[in-house]
């Protein structure tokens, strides 16, 4: 990670650690060094979310784009994998989305796309940085090389056709609830499914550039499930602020996790023969439950690093076909290069249609393990990671533990924390070992 841009994005409260000034910067360095890596006039396209500061910078990106030279393409408001969808088929140089995913609305954040719709190379996002940091000088455009801004809703109508497209079956007569969370998803998400002849049900639809997330979407699932079971629904799908991400809830009002949709799709695709290499690519932070089940079925896994970005680069380099997060950003890499929600909800309801059962049998074989997870406050996060009594105590827990449940101590990315997280077969087991190993850390005086 760099100095202002993490794992996904820069991202901070509006104007006061991701200012408008960032956003023209951003701008001017990529109008400028696509321009001059291609010797042609840059083409960037830019979607944004629903807060009232996607807007400002959605400007100050398009200004400092035109000063460096480049077209400027505009999806409006539009999901985050609907502008990787299409940087990727329209030939884009790179892409931009404007959204903090599920961060409340005075946070925004600038994510970039490369020209193939994938998370852009450390390289190059240095090299913005730089030139905010003011160690990089641009020419500025002049004469007929200033660049122009282009009205592109053509492009978000072309990935809502390309999403009907995914769908194998009509959804006629299915009763589908969907939380927007007055986000990104709200123009297109209702047309896609009633365009596949669904009775939708949709909640939190009226942004106002404050609500977003407010008490809704993937974060506040608990209204979905209400919704679902008051209004005697099939199923129910909820979305983050940028779309990017998808959980879902079963006729009962259960909620359906990442790690369900994992399970889920992935044994569905392993009984068509479609599951490539076996293999399903989840995060350390998925829950025990979810490997006992893929081992009763037959099927492998990989473990990596909390984050989207670590999941897709393990797909790719491995040839695995489906990979995510327990929080419900799932790639399919064979129809997108990220985290797609609406993508999600239409497989979904794909195994739903093709086995014609519920979606609560569906999801049933996956039993959670209880969890228990505390955040330990440190001196020094490696200090207390590394420290061999600490790394003794970890090691006796997982060796107790056996195959009925596991232990993962790691470090917080933002904050000086180290998190002790056991799964196992009670509450109590929990509780026992984790603070059995707090314990040892705050006996060797790591504690802050």
């Amino acid at each position: 990670m760099g100095k202002y841009f993490g794992t996904d994005g820069f991202r901070g409260e509006a104007n006061k650690d991701l200012s408008f000034e960032h956003a023209v910067q951003i701008g001017r360095f990529l109008g400028w060094y696509y321009g001059k890596r291609l010797d042609k006039k840059a083409k960037v396209v830019i979607g944004k979310d629903t807060r009232r500061s996607s807007y400002m910078f959605e400007y100050a990106l398009c200004t400092g784009l035109m000063a460096s030279g480049a077209d400027a393409y505009i999806m409006h408001v539009t999901t985050t994998p609907s502008v990787a969808y299409i940087t990727r088929v329209d030939d884009f140089d790179c892409g931009i989305m404007i959204s903090a995913s599920h961060n409340p609305y005075y946070d925004n954040g600038i994510k970039l796309l490369n020209g193939s719709g994938e998370k852009m190379d450390e390289e190059t996002i240095l090299k913005v940085e730089d030139y905010i940091d003011g160690k990089i000088e641009l020419p500025i455009a002049e004469r007929d090389e200033i660049g122009r801004t282009v009205d592109y809703v053509a492009g978000r109508n072309r990935y809502v056709g390309y999403l009907i497209s995914m769908s194998k079956f009509s959804f006629k007569d299915v009763k589908v609830g969907l939380d927007v969370a007055n986000g990104a998803a709200w123009q297109i998400a209702k047309g896609v499914f009633d365009a596949l002849g669904a009775k939708t049900y949709v909640m939190h639809d009226q942004p106002d550039g404050y609500n977003i997330n407010t008490n809704c979407g993937s974060t506040h699932i608990e209204h979905l499930q209400k919704f679902v079971v008051e209004n005697k629904l099939d199923v129910g799908f909820a979305f983050d602020g940028d779309a990017d991400r998808c959980l879902a809830v079963d006729e009962k009002g259960n909620v359906i996790t990442g790690d369900h949709i994992l399970y889920i799709y992935g044994l569905y695709m392993k009984e068509r023969g479609k599951l490539l290499n076996n293999k399903i690519v989840t995060t350390i932070m998925s829950n025990f439950g979810l490997y006992k089940a893929l081992d009763k079925v037959g099927i492998g896994y990989e473990k990596t690093k909390v984050g989207d970005k670590y999941v897709y680069e393990n797909m790719v380099t491995n040839g695995h076909r489906i990979g995510g997060e327990q929080s419900g950003h799932i790639i399919f890499t064979k129809y997108a290069t990220t985290g797609d929600g609406l993508l999600t909800a239409l497989k979904m309801m794909e195994v739903l249609l093709a086995k014609e059962k519920p979606m609560s049998e569906l999801a049933a074989p996956l039993v959670f393990y209880p969890q228990v997870l505390k955040n330990v406050r440190v001196k020094s996060k490696p200090d207390a990671q590394n420290d061999p009594d600490v790394q003794a105590a970890v090691a006796k827990v997982a060796q107790e533990l056996g195959d009925t449940g596991r232990i993962l101590v790691r470090e917080s990315g933002t904050e000086p924390v180290i998190r002790v997280m056991v799964e196992a077969e009670s509450d109590e087991i929990c509780e026992k070992y984790v603070d059995s190993v707090i314990k040892v850390i705050e006996a060797k005086g790591h504690l802050a």
